[in-house]
């Protein structure tokens, strides 16, 4: 069981608002932990905000996040736990590996350096913003159709158009211009320290039917992990989509992760 209080540092991927962890924050705030949900650089406290100026977004890349994120693990009196979906679970595995969380959950996560093969799903995602070599510099923001493909695909529609209303905001094209180039690059800041022999644990979560990072990717980042002891665990949920985390069956997710931790006293 955790100790009450251990705090739990919650990030978003692209195109989702912090906010949309809300549900999450209640659900481990009750399990005796202390959650947060910053945004991204420049992503403001609300969705209609964040709408109306999405030059503030625009321009980060994922040393900025990376860094954003490490600079509030630093002011907390403990590690925390982060749990990061999409490119957040990217962040969070780049948190992990440099030993800044005490462990991480990293949902549907964006493609780390290394992995090799792309699903043409993924591709069609990515190329909302890649197709426009200028999105580099820019926030994207996606429609409700491309949102209903690339979230929202395994669900009824009324609930993808639902939650495209509640909780998409523009996000800045260049983290996907890097992950792109990522095995092209050599200092990519995709590149995640998966040797580490003294990380905390981590837990690799996929959907089976998500088209933004299709599980193929997942269990390629899972073999990235074999050459280091420390505790590398897979799940995936078959029927779900790249919505996990905020559709109506989000509360399984965050079930699974939570007896997770608890099962590695955390």
């Amino acid at each position: 069981m955790s100790q009450p209080g251990s705090p739990v540092l919650f990030v978003h991927g692209l195109w989702l608002h912090p906010t949309s962890w809300g549900p999450w924050e209640d659900f481990f705030r009750e399990a005796g932990h202390a959650p947060l949900a910053p945004g991204w650089p420049g992503v403001s406290g609300t969705v209609e905000e964040t709408r109306r100026e999405p030059g503030k977004v625009s321009g980060h890349g994922i040393e900025d996040i990376v860094q954003h994120y490490a600079s509030i693990i630093r002011d907390l009196d403990t590690p925390p736990i982060v749990i990061g979906h999409s490119f957040g679970g990217l962040i969070a595995q780049r948190l992990l590996g440099q030993s800044l969380a005490a462990a991480a959950v990293a949902i549907d996560a964006a493609p780390i350096k290394g992995v090799l093969n792309l699903p043409p799903s993924s591709l069609r995602v990515a190329s909302i913003a890649l197709r426009k070599p200028a999105n580099r510099r820019e926030a994207v923001s996606l429609t409700q159709d491309q949102f209903r493909y690339g979230f929202g695909n395994a669900l009824p529609e009324r609930e993808s158009a639902e939650l495209f209303e509640r909780w998409a905001v523009p996000s800045p094209g260049k983290p996907l211009f890097e992950a792109a180039l990522a095995n092209f690059t050599p200092r990519s800041p995709a590149k995640v320290n998966t040797h580490n022999k003294t990380r905390g644990p981590l837990l690799l979560i996929a959907g089976g039917r998500d088209h933004t990072v299709p599980a193929s990717i997942t269990t390629s980042t899972r073999k990235l992990y074999h050459k280091s002891p420390a505790i590398t665990d897979f799940r995936e949920f078959p029927d779900r989509g790249h919505s996990l985390t905020l559709d109506h069956g989000w509360q399984e997710v965050a079930q699974y992760a939570l007896d997770w931790l608890r099962q590695r006293s955390l």
